[in-house]
């Protein structure tokens, strides 16, 4: 699995590493199912600390995008195609998207341009999984 950290980001090495592979699992790279290599490798891999990879592995389990357990290690719960999302994460989700819509407002970006990148974005994770309309 191929992942690009900025380094010299103000957005923390896990929080990338999170992104990437939800990213990664939008765009139909990785499936449910999928095994995601073990923090000791993808922290060697990428030449950083294994306890990094690892709060960003327990904050994707925690967010129920994949399981971990110690015979498989970690492996992707959720994918576009895995249905209706668990109970309660439409709220979490919201209340990040009001903190997101509201850095767009502040730095004034015009509702328009935002909804237009907003479906620019879902419709480009749309045509790389093929499943979603």
């Amino acid at each position: 699995m191929l992942l690009t950290l900025d380094l010299d980001s103000e957005v923390p090495i896990y929080q990338q590493i999170r992104d990437r592979i939800v990213e990664a699992i939008a765009e139909g790279v990785l499936n449910e199912g999928s095994a995601l290599p073990s923090t000791r490798q993808l922290g060697a891999d990428l030449g950083i600390n294994f306890h990094t990879v690892n709060k960003a592995y327990d904050l994707l389990r925690t967010q129920g995008v994949i399981r971990i357990n110690r015979k498989t290690g970690a492996v992707v719960r959720r994918d576009p195609g895995s249905g209706p999302a668990d109970g309660g994460y439409a709220d979490e989700w919201q209340e990040r998207l009001h903190t997101l819509l509201a850095e767009a407002v502040v730095l004034g970006l015009a509702p328009t341009e935002v909804t237009g990148r907003c479906e620019t974005v879902l419709e480009a994770f749309a045509t790389k999984d093929g499943a979603r309309s």
